[in-house]
């Protein structure tokens, strides 16, 4: 699988934290919500948490799924 990149997260002055992929905003957080992010992106790899709290991540089985039968399309 590969690694996330080009995530960035700001933290603003009324506990907000907004996440930005490749500078287009990806999500906003507040709140609680917020709180929890903060907690899990200081104790893991922050790439990849804010790949996971923005649902921008490959699974890795993208090519598998559309060769299988049922995905084909009939001729």
């Amino acid at each position: 699988m590969g690694t996330a990149h080009g995530f960035r997260f700001e933290e603003h002055a009324d506990g907000s934290v907004r996440i930005t992929h490749h500078g287009r905003p990806a999500a906003v957080l507040r709140g609680s919500r917020a709180g929890e992010f903060r907690a899990e992106v200081t104790a893991g790899d922050p790439q990849q948490v804010m790949a996971r709290w923005t649902g921008n991540y490959r699974r890795g089985n993208e090519r598998t799924a559309r060769d299988h039968p049922r995905n084909r399309r009939r001729r």
